[in-house]
């Protein structure tokens, strides 16, 4: 009887979730992640020569490239919260919607500043409702996600009618409508005086590789919003909270064994709604910064931005390191759209086929040493590759139609290749009642 009762045989269900994360292969190491960087820098300022293209890496290009990254990035780190404590958030979406127009309404007001509280305000309310209903009443996470996108979209419209257009309010006076809030005041950004000048002056050189990293560093240091370096405060806390506090260990237990979290003292409840509330907390920071940089709210102004944050979230394996690359990868790629147009869509192509080819070669390796898949996956790249080259030597341009496509694309193929290396949490979106494991 008493074989039958012991939680002995629970425990190696926890071992793999800390040690086998990438299902017993290698995790990279930061002097790789560095070298794969330095080897895309390289890359990047290779075909940026070739094609004679200066647009792929001027700080143009890649300071856009952070304004498209911030949302989407807090996006998936608002994911990233929710599922690590075992909650699918789908609504990202809706809760970036409260945020954009908590942002709005109280940006007009009372300012910029005022606007990204509001929007965080706005996000976590609708995480907690999301709490509720998921972690109190039990509710099926994508429903309730669901729910929640579609009654945010009607609650915003009505609100936006109520409050922005209604005829002869002060909002409709200062320029509001049904659609859009009056406009806010400006949030400053920072500029180093001197080194963003010394940088353009040496990007303008289009010198091999320097030119490139100075352009790159330009947008670093060259009117930069506070709320993208609030943004990279919040990843790197996120992962030293998560990863190195007992209070991130106890939060991702119970996303990957609720019960034995429990058994040890845990209050799964609690944690699910610390984190749900946090998630909602940051995809609203994400709205709000879009209201924020356009200086007012309007409708459909998330445009599924949420959704998107989701995929990078997958796409980072339900790390913070692997969310920020999703949305910078996402970013650029959106910039070039809105930058460069067609004709440095086109030059990307050439880039695309050259690191394709190096995945092919990389996973044919890994079929060599007997990875099941990988030289279906090496087959599949090289072909994408070649197909790539030929449309980059028989065109002179992309059509517009495909650059709207580029990002979208761009994260579905990203997404599809990936797929064999994540692992997400164990218990994410499986029902949890209190008291399960007695």
């Amino acid at each position: 009887m008493s074989t039958t009762s012991t939680p002995k045989p629970a425990a190696p269900k926890n071992v793999p979730a800390a040690s086998s994360s990438a299902g017993g292969r290698r995790k990279l190491s930061y002097p790789v992640v560095l070298l794969l960087i330095a080897g895309g820098l390289l890359l990047l300022s290779l075909v940026r020569v070739v094609t004679g293209d200066v647009q792929l890496s001027n700080s143009g290009q890649f300071s856009t490239a952070i304004a498209a990254a911030v949302p989407i990035g807090l996006a998936g780190l608002g994911g990233l919260w929710a599922e690590r404590a075992g909650v699918i958030n789908i609504g990202l979406e809706g809760m970036m919607m409260l945020g954009t127009f908590g942002a709005g309404w109280i940006g007009w007001q009372y300012g910029p500043w005022a606007a990204v509280l509001a929007g965080i305000a706005g996000g976590a309310l609708g995480g907690l409702l999301h709490a509720l209903a998921t972690v109190t009443f039990g509710v099926d996470h994508i429903v309730s996600g669901v729910a929640i996108n579609i009654l945010a979209l009607g609650v915003v419209r009505y609100l936006a009618k109520l409050w922005f257009g209604a005829e002869g309010s002060e909002a409709a006076k200062a320029g509001g409508n049904d659609k859009q809030s009056p406009p806010m005041d400006n949030m400053p950004s920072f500029t180093v005086p001197g080194l963003a000048d010394g940088l353009g002056s040496i990007e303008k050189h289009h010198w091999f590789l320097v030119s490139d990293l100075a352009g790159i560093l330009r947008a670093l240091v060259s009117d930069v919003s506070w709320v993208t370096v609030l943004t990279v405060v919040l990843f790197a806390g996120s992962f030293f909270v998560l990863w190195r506090s007992p209070f991130g260990l106890r939060l991702r237990s119970c996303g990957e064994n609720p019960v034995a979290a429990e058994s040890l003292g845990v209050n799964v409840y609690t944690y699910k709604y610390a984190a749900l509330i946090i998630s909602g907390a940051l995809a609203g920071l994400g709205g709000a910064f879009l209201a924020v940089g356009v200086h007012f709210y309007q409708e459909n102004q998330t445009g599924g931005r949420g959704y998107i944050g989701l995929a990078t979230m997958i796409f980072g394996n339900w790390r913070p390191g692997g969310v920020a690359m999703g949305a910078g990868l996402f970013g650029f790629m959106d910039a070039l759209r809105v930058v460069g147009g067609g004709a440095t869509v086109h030059a990307m192509l050439l880039l695309m086929a050259v690191l394709l080819a190096g995945l092919a070669v990389w996973k044919f390796r890994a079929g060599m040493r007997g990875a099941r898949g990988a030289r279906v996956q090496a087959a599949v790249a090289l072909v994408i590759a070649v197909l790539l080259v030929l449309w980059y030597a028989l065109t002179d341009t992309v059509a517009l139609e495909f650059v709207e496509m580029t990002p979208y694309v761009t994260t579905l193929l990203v997404l599809s290749l990936a797929a064999q290396r994540l692992r997400a949490p164990r218990a994410v979106g499986k029902p949890y009642r209190r008291g399960e494991g007695t």
